[in-house]
Formats: structure tokens, C-alpha cells, sequence
């Protein structure tokens, strides 16, 4: 604790340079938190997507058309347990804009075959009593003002009433809730048999299944026995995981998780050159004072205790800040109005990244006060890029352990990640010990900058 007024003063010295190194860590956080939200947004669906749960779509399209008398033969298969039909309705509420999912269902299987809904008891039974009541979300519910009781008209753009009416009309007899955070409480149910009654067209037909099977190590087998079951059929179907089936939609935008990474890369990178420009500006202003100190007795550990200390504030200051912020904005929740309902930061994140604050920034000293300090920030960098990544990227361990990618391909990501992590290392280290040779930096630069573009054309242009 006595030495800590000699760290203050060190801080102090340069204000404007800390307040803008403290500031520029905090932008950088604030963004990683953010985009971390935007990922769990994207990608929340599929992690919380049933094991025990396969997904039936018409093998041509989603948008075709499966009979509703598929359900009898589905209970019979071996292997499953729950089968529900959902087929999705498309209406609009007031206007346009005033998104949100709806779709017909049998409502005891669709409470039964998603546990995480949850219903209180006395609004269950009124829903399952009254064939025209529906249940929402609480998200959507929030959003509208919906109360039980109100009567809520939906105006068709698929489905007309046989009257040739546009506009459905519900009794909202529940409100259900997630049983966890991330739980999409966004849909709107209502009653399938008053549906299917009172449709203009396409009676007796649903949009896909989702049912639940008894062991879900046994996924691929089950899927292969429905799918040749219905083989050669009028309505031939596709079975995959409700993982798998989810994550498709989610692709639709783009492989979130690759763009997120880049973006983050690019901004530690950012945090990297700033820190490496006031580490140079720090150790010609202090050379002079740190002989003083080592003059009076202070040996080398202590020396660099006191540099640690000073950098580790910095860094625990300006993470904390930017990790707030981006806490305080994604408490608000979903900003597009129930496009992305799991928009929140994950615990997950605001470790890894206080792990990123306290790693990246004090670590410098040690780096770049050393001649072969370049070597420790390879290995970091390889550590972080294999064990730390935003998502299963090729090379990394979730990598290996999530996806089904060829070995070829695995390797090829940890020889990317390698290779980058070298280059930047070198660039780095000499750029802060060697300021009178631009020119090798430059080379160097123009290396790494190299080697990004040929990763990104990889993913762009890549087999798909």
C-alpha cells in the first residue's frame, strides 16, 4: 500500500495521455460488449434448442405444405415421444411494421412439448376450454400493452377466412412467461382446430413438426426411419435437429459470429497500437527516473510490480467503464422490437472480457520491455485465438468439438490463427522497441495485412 501514491503520481503526470488511453479502452469495451449482446441475440435460439427435439419440414421448402395426418404415423415411429405441428400464419397487428410471430397449435401438445413456456394454471385452462383464445409472450405483450381479457384482431396476408375476411379476432386468455433468460417470448399461439376450421384454403394441411424423442443420441437414426418413411410420398420430408433447423435461420443474415469476430479483432488490434505507442512514449520519458528508483535500492520485481500496477489501473478502469456501458445498454432490451428478443450480455462475456482488460494492456510492460517479448505475445494471442473465440471458428477448440468440419480444414484455422498472431507479435514489438526503423514495420504491416485479407477472401469466397 505505500507505494500506491507513487503508482497515483505516475498516473497523473500525463492526464490528458491517461484520460485518452483510459477513454479509448473504454470505446473499445463498449463495442466488445455490444456485439457480444448482438452474437447471444443471433445465436441464442440455437443454444437453447431442445437436444431431445427434431424438426420436419417438407423436403422441397419450408414454405411447402405437409399433411396434418402425418401426426398419427409420426406417434408410431419408434423413438418418438411428443409431436406437434406448427404452421406459420403471417398476420399483421395495426400496421406493418408490428412484427411478431404467430402461428396455429394444438395447445396441450405445445405446453407439453416446450417446458420452458411457462403458463399459469388458471389462464392454461381457459386456453385449453375456448378454441378462440390465444396465449403471447411477455416480450410482446410488454411491447403492445396486451392484458388477459383483451380481444385482439390479426389481419391475415396468407391465410383469408372462408367469408373472405382478412381480419382474425382472439380472446388473449394468457400471458406465458420463459422459464430462463433467452427464452423467445415473442410468438403468439392460438387454437389449430379454429384454424383449420375457419381458413378459406388449405384445410388438413400444417407448415412442419417439431416432435420429442426418447434418446437424442440416437437423433440420426430417428431422422433417417421418418424420412424414408415418407419417401417417394407427395409430400417427401427433411428431418434435422431443432439446432440445426434454427441455426439455419440465423445464417440467413450471415455467419454472424465470423463478422462479429472480425470486428473485435479490429478493435483489439486498435488497443494494442495504443498501448504499444504509450508504452514507447512512457519508457524514453522514465528511463532516466527507473535508474533513480533501481539507484535507491528498488530491485527489478518491485520495478516492475510498480509498472503492472499502474497498467493493470488503466486497463481495470477502462474495461469496467466500457463493460458498464454496454451493460447499461443492453438492459433495455431488444432495440428492434422483437427481432432479436435474447438481446442481453452474457456473464460469459463480461468475464472474458475483463480476462481481455487485465491481459492485453498490462501485459505490455512485460512484452515490450523485453527482447524476445514478442514470443509472449505470440503464445497469448495463439492461447486466445484457440480457446477464446466468439464463436466455433476452425482451429479453436469449440471448433473442434461443435462442428463437423474436415481435420484438413481444423488445421488449416490453427495455422491461420498461428500465422497472424506471429505477424502481429513482430510488428508490434519492433514498432515500440525500434521507432528509427519505420521501414521494417511497414514490411511487416503490409505481411499482416496480407494475411487478414487472405482469411477474409477465404470466407468469402469459400465453398459454402
Amino acid at each position: 500500500m505505500k507505494y500506491l501514491p507513487l503508482v497515483w503520481r505516475n498516473l497523473v503526470r500525463r492526464r490528458t495521455r491517461t484520460t485518452f488511453t483510459v477513454l479509448s479502452i473504454v470505446v473499445a469495451f463498449l463495442l466488445f460488449g455490444i456485439l457480444a449482446a448482438l452474437n447471444m441475440a443471433f445465436n441464442m435460439g440455437v443454444e437453447l434448442a431442445g437436444n431431445d427435439r427434431l424438426v420436419i419440414t417438407h423436403k422441397v421448402s419450408i414454405i411447402q405444405l405437409l399433411p396434418e395426418s402425418y401426426t398419427a404415423r409420426l406417434e408410431q415411429t419408434p423413438g418418438v415421444v411428443d409431436v406437434l405441428h406448427q404452421t406459420y400464419f403471417g398476420g399483421i397487428y395495426q400496421k406493418p411494421s408490428n412484427f411478431f410471430m404467430q402461428c396455429p397449435v394444438h395447445p396441450d401438445r405445445l405446453l407439453k412439448l416446450y417446458p420452458e413456456y411457462v403458463l399459469p394454471e388458471d389462464q392454461k385452462k381457459a386456453w385449453l376450454s375456448d378454441r378462440m383464445c390465444a396465449i403471447v409472450g411477455r416480450q410482446t405483450a410488454d411491447r403492445f400493452g396486451f392484458k388477459v381479457g383483451d380481444r385482439i384482431p390479426i389481419q391475415a396476408t396468407i391465410f383469408r377466412k372462408r367469408d373472405g375476411s382478412r381480419t382474425w379476432e382472439f380472446n388473449l386468455c394468457g400471458i406465458y412467461d420463459g422459464d430462463k433468460k433467452g427464452v423467445d417470448t415473442t410468438p403468439f399461439f392460438f387454437n389449430y382446430e379454429y384454424f383449420d376450421e375457419a381458413r378459406q384454403f388449405a384445410q388438413g394441411l400444417v407448415g412442419w413438426y417439431i416432435i420429442r424423442i426418447n434418446d437424442p443420441a440416437a437423433a440420426p437414426q430417428i431422422a433417417e426411419r421418418i424420412d424414408a418413411q415418407f419417401a417417394n410420398s407427395f409430400a417427401e420430408t427433411k428431418t434435422t435437429t431443432e439446432k440445426a433447423f434454427v441455426q439455419a435461420f440465423a445464417k440467413q443474415v450471415g455467419d454472424i459470429g465470423a463478422i462479429i469476430r472480425g470486428i473485435v479483432t479490429a478493435v483489439f488490434f486498435t488497443i494494442l497500437l495504443v498501448a504499444a505507442n504509450t508504452m514507447a512514449q512512457s519508457v524514453r520519458e522514465r528511463t532516466s527516473e527507473l535508474g533513480v528508483l533501481k539507484t535507491l535500492g528498488f530491485g527489478d520485481g518491485l520495478v516492475l510490480a510498480l509498472v503492472l500496477v499502474e497498467s493493470c489501473a488503466i486497463a481495470v478502469l477502462g474495461g469496467a467503464i466500457g463493460l458498464g456501458l454496454a451493460w447499461l445498454v443492453t438492459q433495455g432490451g431488444d432495440p428492434t422490437n422483437g427481432m432479436l428478443p435474447a438481446f442481453y450480455l452474457p456473464a460469459a462475456d463480461l468475464i472474458r472480457g475483463a480476462l481481455f482488460a487485465l491481459a492485453f494492456y498490462p501485459l505490455r510492460e512485460v512484452v515490450f520491455g523485453r527482447a524476445g517479448g514478442w514470443r509472449i505475445m505470440w503464445m497469448l494471442l495463439v492461447v486466445l485465438g484457440i480457446l477464446a473465440p466468439f464463436a466455433a471458428a476452425p482451429g479453436s477448440v469449440e471448433g473442434l468439438l461443435y462442428t463437423k468440419l474436415p481435420l484438413r480444414l481444423q488445421l488449416s484455422g490453427w495455422l491461420e490463427i498461428v500465422t497472424q498472431a506471429l505477424l502481429l507479435s513482430v510488428i508490434l514489438h519492433h514498432w515500440v522497441t525500434h521507432p528509427e526503423k519505420r521501414w521494417v514495420a511497414w514490411v511487416l504491416g503490409v505481411a499482416y495485412a496480407l494475411a487478414v485479407t487472405a482469411s477474409v477472401l477465404g470466407f468469402v469466397l469459400g465453398p459454402r
